[in-house]
């Protein structure tokens, strides 16, 4: 063993450490997650090639120069919207997803448009062949001279390759398949994807070179690897969706430059990802006409406002509790609005089951799509559609009052661009909101009074 390494076991799942084996970790209480590893007491002032900006001096804030407009473009303006204008100089971008839902199809398409640009861009992948690369790259119209691929895993490889000849943008296809040689751990350990991270991480900020990380998630949907990893990065994407759904939603949680209130909406096809310009259209396309249990409403991603339709069936149960089974949307906020409609509309939903579903396997999450899941159960359970050209919108209280949203009149803009006739607002936008040609808006102060107009 070389001088300054000592054992120590790690958990895989949360990077603790301990100086003896367990089968439990005290941490996070995963099982049989505990492994043996060997560090060295090599810091970062002994490696000096890692330095970023070794003895700087503190510098005055409003002495430091900007470059203006100095954003990087992809070409595809969803991508760019997700990362809030386009690619930053040196910034780190970590993509996660679940496997097969088209992160890898998604970083070349984002590197073609970049090579079209006259960019040199580098991809490196550990888990496929540069000869599967170019397969792939040939079957979704992605070749380029402009874009160099690489087969490495040796992260000294990959730095000396970065070095010698810097391209305008780098991918590292995945960075759970990294390697430094300095650590005895496996590959996707939690000690080498730290190391490999930070080492990219310092690469970049040194560099300029806007560099991309695809990360593996585990079975929770949450990215492998140790919670630091999310920390060190500036922007953390989440590719969602169902793979058995063509729509793909590109989220950012996490954004140094940017809103992480922006999405991107892909549409999956045989040639990659496509972009969608007007989700609204398309996620109402096969919405049905005059069926009972179908509301529509309209929720603000970021900036932009999208129509989608919630789908409710309220259906008798003979078992003591009834079943809640939720899909796009909180469960627990689901429930709490079901105990409204008990209490103040007199339906008594405690025997009857419950589904919901966002049509198009997209997430809503924001309070004020309230009103559209009480209009959607209250359809299924009474059996009576809601008139097809209306869209119901407001948060509820457990009181029964209909409370006011925000930005309500980007929601109903868009509501009348997408040909609906009336729209139900709380009644205290009302009195704030623009006025609409060509479309009836409403106000309602109570979920009794939306019930009745609706019904």
């Amino acid at each position: 063993m070389k001088k300054g390494a000592k054992i120590i076991y790690c958990c895989q799942a949360c990077g603790y450490h301990t100086p003896r084996w367990m089968g439990k970790c005290p941490d996070c209480g995963t099982w049989d997650s505990i492994v043996e590893e060997r560090s060295t007491a090599m810091s970062l002032r002994d490696a000096g090639r890692t330095h970023l900006s070794p003895h700087s001096p503190p510098v005055a804030i409003d002495s430091i120069e900007l470059e203006m407009g100095s954003r990087l473009l992809t070409d595809i303006q969803e991508f760019d919207r997700a990362l809030g204008g386009g690619l930053v100089p040196g910034t780190l971008i970590l993509i996660g997803g679940d496997p097969g839902i088209g992160k890898s199809t998604l970083m070349l398409q984002v590197l073609f448009g970049l090579a079209n640009q006259g960019h040199r861009v580098l991809y490196v992948s550990g888990e496929e062949s540069q000869q599967q690369i170019r397969l792939r790259s040939q079957r979704l119209e992605t070749v380029s001279s402009k874009l160099m691929v690489v087969s490495e895993v040796d992260m000294d490889a990959i730095l000396a390759t970065i070095q010698s000849e810097p391209p305008r943008v780098v991918v590292i296809d995945s960075i759970q398949t990294m390697y430094n040689a300095e650590l005895t751990s496996a590959p996707g350990s939690v000690s080498q994807v730290r190391e490999a991270a930070v080492r990219l991480m310092l690469m970049a900020k040194k560099t300029g070179i806007p560099t991309f990380l695809v990360g593996h998630v585990t079975k929770d949907g949450a990215i492998a690897g140790p919670k630091l990893l999310e920390h060190m990065v500036d922007t953390v994407l989440y590719f969602e969706g169902d793979r058995n759904h063509i729509f793909r939603i590109l989220r950012a949680v996490k954004n140094r430059f940017g809103s992480t209130n922006e999405i991107g909406v892909f549409e999956m096809k045989d040639q990659g990802l496509d972009e969608v310009a007007n989700p609204s259209a398309v996620f109402l396309s096969e919405r049905p006409a005059n069926a009972p249990g179908s509301a529509v409403t309209a929720s603000m991603e970021g900036t932009r406002p999208i129509l989608v339709e919630l789908q409710a069936l309220a259906s008798s149960t003979s078992f003591g509790t009834p079943r809640r089974t939720i899909l796009g949307l909180d469960p627990n906020r689901v429930a709490l609005l079901a105990a409204v409609m008990e209490k103040q509309l007199g339906m008594h939903l405690m025997g009857y089951d419950i589904f919901m579903n966002v049509a198009g396997g997209v997430k809503v999450v924001e309070p004020a799509v309230d009103m559209a899941i009480v209009a959607a159960i209250a359809s299924s359970f009474l059996d009576k559609p809601i008139a097809h050209a209306t869209v119901v919108l407001g948060e509820v209280g457990l009181t029964g009052e209909v409370r006011a949203i925000g930005q309500v009149d980007t929601r109903v803009a868009e509501v009348k661009k997408m040909g609906f006739k009336h729209c139900l607002v709380p009644d205290g936008n009302i009195k704030r909101i623009r006025k609409v040609d060509g479309i009836e808006v409403t106000g309602i102060k109570t979920v009794s009074d939306a019930v009745e107009m609706l019904f």
